[in-house]
Parts: C-alpha cells; sequence; structure tokens
C-alpha cells in the first residue's frame, strides 16, 4: 500500500546535485526512471517531497519534457510518484514499503555466496575509494550530511530505516568526494544490496557498532587522514558483507 506523507526535509549537498545531473543518451526514458527511482528509494528524495518543475527538471537531466514525462509516467506506476492536478499539484515523491522480512530472505536466497562477496567486493572499492578522495577534497564543512546520516543511523528505531540510512551514508560519502559518477555508482549499487542490509541491521548492538564505524570514518575525513578513511570504509562494508553471507549460508 502507497502512501504520501507530510513533505520531510529533503537531503541536500552533493548527492542530490548528482541526481539532477544530464543523463546519458542511451536508453534515456529508462535512464532517469533508474536515476530518480534510485534516490527515491535509497531517501535521497524525501517522502512527500515535491520534485522540480517538468521544464526544470527536464532541463537539469538533459532531456525533453516528452522523455521526462514518460519517466514519471513509469515511476507513477512503480508507487514511486504521484501527480497532484491543480493548485499546488506537482509531482511528489511516494516512498515505497520495505519488502517484508521473508520477502527479503527469499530475495537473499536469490544470491549465491560468491555473488555476494563480488558485491561486498565492488561496494568496499567504491567506499574505500570514496572515502579516500573524500579526506582528500572535502572540507569540514561539507561533512554536515554524513554526521546527520551517522546520527540516525544511531537512533533509527526500526530495520527499513537503519538499511536506508546506512545506504544514504554512502552514497554521500561519495558526494564528499565530489565525484558525481563515484555518487551515482554507489546510488545503483545500494538499491542492490540496501534493502537486504535490513536482516542485518535489527540488531541493536549492531547497528550501534555501524554507526560508530561511520563516525570513525567521518573523524578520519575531517583529518585528512586518507588512508586510514579508506580502510575504515573498506572494514565497515566488508563487516556488513560478511553478516549477510553468513545470513544467507542458513537459508
Amino acid at each position: 500500500m502507497w502512501k504520501v506523507v507530510a513533505v520531510k526535509q529533503p537531503t541536500d549537498g552533493g548527492a542530490r546535485r548528482a541526481i539532477f545531473t544530464p543523463v546519458d543518451n542511451r536508453a534515456r526514458v529508462e535512464t532517469v526512471v533508474h536515476r530518480l527511482g534510485d534516490a527515491i528509494e535509497l531517501g535521497l528524495l524525501a517522502d512527500g517531497e515535491q520534485l522540480p518543475g517538468e521544464s526544470e527538471l527536464a532541463g537539469q537531466l538533459g532531456v525533453s519534457t516528452v522523455t521526462l514525462r514518460e519517466a514519471l509516467m513509469a515511476l507513477r506506476q512503480q508507487g514511486l510518484v504521484v501527480t497532484r492536478r491543480g493548485r499546488g499539484g506537482g509531482s511528489f515523491v511516494s516512498l515505497p514499503d520495505v519488502p517484508g522480512e521473508e520477502r527479503l530472505k527469499v530475495r537473499l536466497r536469490g544470491w549465491s555466496t560468491e555473488e555476494l562477496r563480488d558485491l561486498g567486493d565492488h561496494w568496499a572499492a567504491l567506499s574505500g575509494a570514496a572515502a579516500r578522495l573524500a579526506a582528500e577534497r572535502t572540507e569540514p564543512d561539507d561533512l554536515a550530511q554524513l554526521r546527520r546520516s551517522a546520527e540516525e543511523l544511531a537512533h533509527a528505531g526500526d530495520a527499513a530505516a537503519r538499511g536506508r540510512v546506512y545506504g544514504r551514508f554512502h552514497v554521500e560519502l561519495a558526494a564528499a568526494a565530489q565525484s558525481a559518477r563515484l555518487t551515482r555508482e554507489q546510488v545503483a549499487l545500494q538499491t542492490e544490496v540496501g534493502a537486504l542490509l535490513c536482516l542485518v541491521l535489527g540488531d541493536d548492538t549492531y547497528r550501534e557498532e555501524v554507526a560508530d564505524r561511520h563516525r570513525s570514518v567521518i573523524s578520519a575525513v575531517q583529518d585528512g587522514a586518507h588512508e586510514s578513511a579508506r580502510t575504515l570504509a573498506e572494514r565497515c562494508v566488508q563487516e556488513s558483507t560478511a553478516r549477510l553471507i553468513a545470513l544467507r549460508l542458513t537459508l
């Protein structure tokens, strides 16, 4: 059951800028659908948030209004966007419900342990590189989004919220590296693994461990300790991947 709730404070910063950048020329409708859909599912676009007007959004994405309208239609069919007519109308984000635990376990069973390890290697490489570059390039004032996500994770009450914030942290880490390509790669990866993380983040003790790891990454980035930042980010990912693999072996 999809729903639209009151507009929340939207995420700001480099992650959002990476979302609203021109798409490539190949399969533009599908590219727009994936770009916006992935951002919605990760919580980078807030539930109930109004998207820019069609002309503005098409210009930001570098597509025609016809292409954008086709993409918005597909997103409406997926329940990720609702459109309201009349005064105060427009297209609004509709955050989907996270699949139930049993459905997530069925999804996890679709992955072999080798595939999960390969996914973890890719994720660790992305996050490690992002952390290293962020430590070299970013300014302390640019870390507000990362700090907010770390604190939200520390206080998130349910596994669904924890999984979403966890994924958002790694996207924002890529954004702090000032790399639009790394950011988009991280968004795409999180749509593969993000929901599955709900299965291991229900444990309060592990949730606190992850929040502490995220704080350590932020501290290393702020101090410009690029190798430490890389290592800490990689370890965080490797631990989560190991937990997913261990759970997969029990199914």
